[in-house]
């Protein structure tokens, strides 16, 4: 299963980055391999709007069934809703503690975003 995870770095050593439209990076991970691919999210980073459904769309692109952050926006949400990609919020720590809680079911799929937009 492939799931994406914001990150602030580029590898699994890194912090979950609490934002995700605007995260630094996102990694999207192999859970059975732990291969992974980096999306460099410095052009949704520094955009005026519409970061959150820019990176919902790359993550969808990689083939993420699940995203795993810190904060996720309404519009956000929705893309990634429409997408058909779980999310899962309130996520800290490095990126490879975030794949290890997640393949051992500590985490609960969100209803709903949990912040406002442009954070």
């Amino acid at each position: 299963m492939k799931i994406a995870i914001t990150s602030t770095g580029r590898d699994l050593s890194a912090e979950v980055d609490p934002r995700f439209g605007r995260a630094a990076y996102i990694l999207v991970v192999d859970t059975d391999t732990l291969d992974f691919d980096v999306i460099d999210n410095a052009e949704n980073k520094n955009s005026f709007k519409g970061a959150g459904i820019q990176a919902g769309a790359a993550v969808s692109d990689k083939g993420a069934t699940v995203l795993l952050t810190g904060f996720c926006g309404p519009n956000a949400f929705k893309t990634l809703d429409a997408a058909q990609i779980k999310v899962v919020n309130d996520v800290s720590g490095t990126v490879l503690s975030a794949v290890n809680r997640f393949k051992q079911g500590e985490y609960e799929f969100s209803a709903a975003p949990n912040t406002e937009g442009h954070w």
